[in-house]
């Protein structure tokens, strides 16, 4: 997955690949990791939080 614009803390985003594929919600928090993969925890509106790879991740209406 390619991004077009930057996954950012607080951006509405939608996951688009991977276990988590078709939810969404707000970034709440990003890592990256000793390898480099960059891993954001994206919080849902009832509250549900879960954790997804950000190449696997597309900002809403972008």
């Amino acid at each position: 997955m390619t991004e077009s614009h930057t996954v950012a803390s607080g951006a509405r985003c939608e996951v688009v690949a991977g276990t988590h594929a078709g939810k969404s919600g707000t970034v709440a928090d990003m890592k990256t990791s000793k390898t480099g993969a960059v891993t954001i925890t994206v919080v849902q509106v009832d509250g549900e939080r879960f954790k997804s790879l950000a190449k696997n991740v597309r900002v809403a209406g972008a």
